[in-house]
């Protein structure tokens, strides 16, 4: 499994030509991947960067009514509803590997803030609904491409933390088989904010999961808010062109 960091970069390969054919991306996780940049006392500051603008030709969303819709901040307002959501990754990440892919780029958001990974274990509620949105996606003809997730921080606490990368490993494994894609690539993030004495016991699960096709970026280092925990906007537009280099460098 590769990891990648704040600082590193990779080769990518020679922009192509865009076709219709659709790429799915799925956007998975908690707080960190729902995005809570430019959030500042339950409000968004509605400021966004350009890495993140929306390019209605070319990048979509599926939002909680299942239509799809021009992609753009905040990608999660609709599906993780109990928080107020501002930017995250994904707009990041899509606008970086739009010129380097072949077709439109279809992004199915499905983060919630402030969930532990046994919430996204097969039966349970976020699980299922996650699984149906992505294939409802599936089903307008499109190809799922990789996951791209970020989760740990509620499972820095005794008992969650060791047994975070066994409960990882069991998502991940009915992840692909109950979407049909045994070699679905995932993109995990190796967290950068949660409780101290167990932060360092989930980003070492994170990074020691060693199943094919999962690579892990490393967000350590990446600018935290005033809360310590969640990422600014100007953090989560790094980390979007750190998921695309690990996309485009692995998988392109």
């Amino acid at each position: 499994m590769g990891i990648f960091n704040s600082t590193q970069k990779s080769d990518q390969p020679t922009p192509t030509s865009t076709t219709t054919k659709k790429q799915i991306f799925i956007l998975s996780g908690q707080s960190n991947m729902a995005g809570r940049g430019g959030v500042h006392n339950k409000k968004w500051d509605k400021l966004v960067p350009n890495d993140c603008k929306p390019d209605p030709s070319i990048i979509h969303r599926l939002n909680a009514n299942l239509i799809w819709e021009t992609a753009q901040e905040p990608l999660h307002s609709d599906i993780d509803t109990k928080k107020t959501c501002g930017v995250g990754p994904g707009m990041s990440f899509a606008n970086a590997v739009k010129d380097y892919i072949n077709g439109v780029i279809d992004l199915v958001p499905c983060a919630v803030g402030g969930t532990a990974i046994k919430e996204w274990a097969k039966g349970e509620k976020l699980y299922e609904d996650m699984v149906r949105r992505v294939k409802c996606a599936m089903g307008s003809g499109g190809e799922v491409k990789a996951m791209l997730w970020y989760q740990g921080e509620s499972d820095c606490v005794k008992g969650a933390a060791e047994s975070y990368k066994a409960n990882m490993e069991r998502f991940i494994f009915d992840v692909r088989e109950d979407l049909g894609l045994p070699s679905l690539p995932i993109i995990q993030v190796a967290i950068a904010s949660g409780e101290a004495k167990y932060i360092e016991v989930v980003r070492e699960a994170q990074k020691a999961i060693d199943l094919p096709n999962v690579v892990c970026v490393d967000a350590m280092g990446l600018e935290l808010k005033e809360d310590n925990l969640h990422l600014t906007t100007s953090a989560q537009v790094q980390l979007g062109h750190m998921l695309a280099d690990a996309y485009l460098a692995h998988f392109g």
